[in-house]
């Protein structure tokens, strides 16, 4: 499937981390999305409910990462994944990367972060 709806650079502030600073500051991270389905009925009929809302993905994803702490990035993830899987029967597959923008690393580096792939 080559289809999908690209959903870029949420930000959120999260508890995220096994650092005891991470467990008690909560931290920046961004996540992209892409999920995937054909869009083909949506792009012939203009309708929404042709397609998946990407409104809600984008809360979901949200809520889903800032609700509870979560030890590792690939936690979070992974729940985005399954919930935009969950979301509608249409999905295929959804793409999830998430990364810290403040990592707390002693070194010059912008990001660290995860991608996971889910399908059904």
């Amino acid at each position: 499937m080559s289809d999908g709806l690209e959903l870029r650079g949420l930000r959120v502030v999260a508890s995220v981390g096994v650092l005891a600073e991470e467990h008690a500051r909560p931290q920046p991270l961004e996540i992209d999305i892409t999920i995937e389905l054909d869009l083909g009925p949506a792009g012939r009929s203009d309708a929404l409910a042709e397609t998946v809302d990407y409104s809600a993905m984008v809360e979901l994803a949200s809520r889903l990462a800032t609700e509870r702490h979560h030890e590792l990035l690939e936690s979070i993830a992974d729940e985005i994944c399954q919930a935009a899987i969950d979301l509608d029967p249409r999905v295929e597959a959804v793409d999830v990367a998430v990364r810290k923008l403040r990592p707390p690393i002693g070194l010059d580096i912008s990001t660290v972060g995860v991608r996971v792939r889910r399908s059904r």
